[in-house]
């Protein structure tokens, strides 16, 4: 067997065996040894590569950057667990449901501000879902719409900031970029931070949400019949509104403000995020000891699993570089047509694919370090490339029949719905993310301009 193929067998193999069910971390990290074990007997592996697990270990434990999960996870559990996104949710729609698609305008506006602060496609999908689809339904909303506003909106964590999609992200572009300017020759590298990817992806990420917030206002003037208006039958109380609405956006915009304009790191708003969560949980009066107890019990799991997953990737990617794997798909997208373009249109296939099969934690500590110092190293801005991965992993999400938004919601639709009508519904908000995704690749700008006027 050529030694060039062992770095593709590699990949296929995990990648049959996470298909098989088997657990991320384990597959990742098992497989890998395996064919290191078998290198080492057939002589194509360098045996000493492996004395640098400890390091890449003790470097993922010890990474100041990855604090941040922990905290940012527990200010969204928190949140939702203390029904304040819900409060939100029912004082806004007092406000705007009695105009035409407002219910559905106020289920995109909670959603941001939930993507905001979970970061979390599943538990977005499944909060908004419970909350928001029976009293669409209940208001005469054709399910279709109301399935796909709500799927939708929930894929809006991987772009919003703060997103743990975002942190995850970050952190693994940044050593992938450090990574193709040593491979260019660069020894004092530069480096990007998960604050020029917040920066980063602000921009489309609010494009996104105006985008969304047009085609409802379009399908409210041209479909009248699928979002039915809502007599007024009192009047709204804007105190309420207003103790519902500005607390959770002054959290947000402190924790997001204070990342991008260089007050604090990651690691430190998050500190902030989760402080504000427990103080505004205790002012509503929710913070009891059993949300506390079950909020620190799930932000334990999810950050479990987050680094399990990791330390299973860093492995993996160790083998895959010890067979040169590295080196074969810089070799494999220089010769490919169309340049960098080219080499960037089959990545995003892929990731688009993959993201059927696979979650966004896997394809950032797996494709990622493999791909992205070759595209980098073609001259690909990495922020540029981090929000395009993003927008791209969205898109894959919300797509039938495989995207996992879909299953999410499946799981909490009344049986009245059919899954042929959320396939339907998802379909115009596909089309958006699409365009946005063009649009991104026509002006890179959209994304690079924010952190250079920041950041300089």
């Amino acid at each position: 067997m050529s030694p060039e193929l062992i770095p593709f067998i590699l990949f296929l193999v995990t990648f049959l065996v996470l298909l098989a069910g088997y657990p991320v971390a384990i597959t990742l990290a098992g497989v890998a040894i395996i064919f290191a074990g078998l290198g080492i007997w057939a002589g194509t592996f360098n045996p000493s590569d492996l004395g640098f697990i400890p390091g890449r270990l003790f470097g993922v434990v010890t990474n100041q950057t990855l604090i941040a999960v922990p905290l940012f996870v527990f200010m969204g559990v928190l949140l939702e667990k203390t029904k304040i996104a819900e409060n939100l949710l029912t004082n806004l729609s007092e406000l705007l449901g009695h105009f035409r698609g407002g219910l559905a305008i106020t289920v995109v506006l909670v959603g941001m501000l939930m993507a905001a602060s979970t970061g979390i496609v599943g538990a977005t999908v499944v909060t908004m879902g419970m909350m928001s689809l029976p009293i669409m339904l209940q208001r005469g909303y054709q399910p279709s719409l109301a399935t796909g506003t709500i799927a939708a909106t929930g894929t809006l964590g991987q772009i919003i900031p703060p997103s743990i999609a975002l942190v995850l992200l970050g952190d693994v572009l940044s050593n992938a970029y450090q990574q193709a300017q040593l491979n260019m020759g660069i020894f004092a590298p530069k480096s990007v931070s998960v604050g020029d990817l917040f920066a980063g992806s602000l921009i489309p990420g609010l494009l996104l949400v105006v985008l969304y917030l047009l085609y409802l206002i379009l399908r409210a003037v041209f479909t009248p019949a699928a979002m039915p208006e809502r007599p007024k039958t009192k009047a709204v109380a804007l105190p309420s509104i207003l103790s519902a609405l500005l607390p959770p956006l002054v959290l947000i915009i402190a924790v997001l403000g204070s990342i991008i304009a260089g007050y604090a790191t990651p690691t430190e708003a998050a500190g902030v995020g989760a402080m504000g969560a427990l103080i505004l949980a205790a002012a509503y009066g929710r913070l009891t000891v059993d949300t506390l107890r079950a909020t620190c019990a799930a932000s334990m799991s999810t950050t479990a699993m987050v680094f399990f997953i990791l330390i299973g990737a860093s492995i993996f990617s160790l083998v895959f570089r010890g067979f040169g794997g590295d080196e074969i798909v810089q070799s494999t997208f220089n010769n490919m047509p169309g340049g960098m373009w080219g080499a960037l249109a089959i990545v995003m296939l892929v990731i688009f694919l993959l993201g059927f099969i696979l979650d966004f934690i896997e394809i950032t500590f797996v494709v990622v370090p493999i791909v992205g110092p070759a595209l980098m190293a073609m001259g690909v801005d990495p922020i540029w490339l981090g929000v395009l991965i993003a927008v791209n992993l969205q898109t894959s999400f919300l797509t039938p029949p495989f995207g996992f938004a879909l299953f999410y919601l499946r799981g909490v639709a009344p049986s009245s719905v059919a899954t042929t009508e959320i396939y339907a519904g998802v379909v115009p908000f596909i089309v958006l993310q699409l365009l946005l995704l063009i649009l991104l690749l026509i002006w890179p700008a959209l994304t690079t301009w924010l952190p250079q006027m920041i950041y300089g």
